[in-house]
């Protein structure tokens, strides 16, 4: 399981470089920091910068669908452009256009917005809000429209959540 999130962790990096930065923008390989309980730490650095990430993928994921991608749940620290606590989560499908996704931590929801096969929160507040409720919990759940209409229901344990962001949080020197 680990495996394909560092590869994928590596192309969302190299990705997300291309779209912030241009062609021009480079990212090392990521380097592993460390797993804690079902979450990967990692750090890579990017145009000259450190950015520190941690990573899941669900323990159960439901819906009525024949085919899906690797689904990913991120938190991600780029101190150099000054952004920590960053939510991102990676559906393994093309969400429905304007549909929102949903997250419940524990007891408290957030709605994501939607763009192509990502979701992220919709600010820097609301990202520290999920970062913290995850670090809290013990389980979320992600709800999302794939663009065919397909409701899916994606479960995460959130053990080693707290360690892997501290991981993160050192290495990047954040807090």
């Amino acid at each position: 399981m680990f495996k394909k999130i560092m590869s994928l962790s590596f192309a969302l990096t190299v990705f997300g470089g291309v779209l912030m930065f241009g062609p021009s923008a480079m990212a090392a390989e990521p380097k592993k920091i460390g797993q804690y309980g079902d979450w990967v730490s990692y750090v890579l650095i990017e145009n000259g910068k450190k950015v520190c990430y941690m990573v899941s993928q669900p323990t159960k994921d439901q819906g009525n669908y024949s085919r899906r991608g690797d689904i990913f749940a991120l938190v991600t620290h780029r101190p150099g452009e000054n952004t920590t606590d960053v939510f991102s989560y990676i559906a393994g499908y093309n969400y429905k256009p304007g549909s929102d996704a949903k997250i419940k931590v524990n007891s408290k929801s957030y709605v994501l917005f939607t763009q192509d096969d990502t979701a992220w929160a919709p600010d820097a507040s609301a990202d520290k809000k999920i970062s913290e409720a995850i670090r809290s919990g013990s389980k979320m759940v992600v709800t999302g429209t794939s663009s065919r209409g397909t409701l899916t229901t994606d479960t995460y344990s959130l053990k080693g959540s707290s360690a892997a962001y501290k991981a993160i949080s050192r290495e990047c020197g954040v807090r």
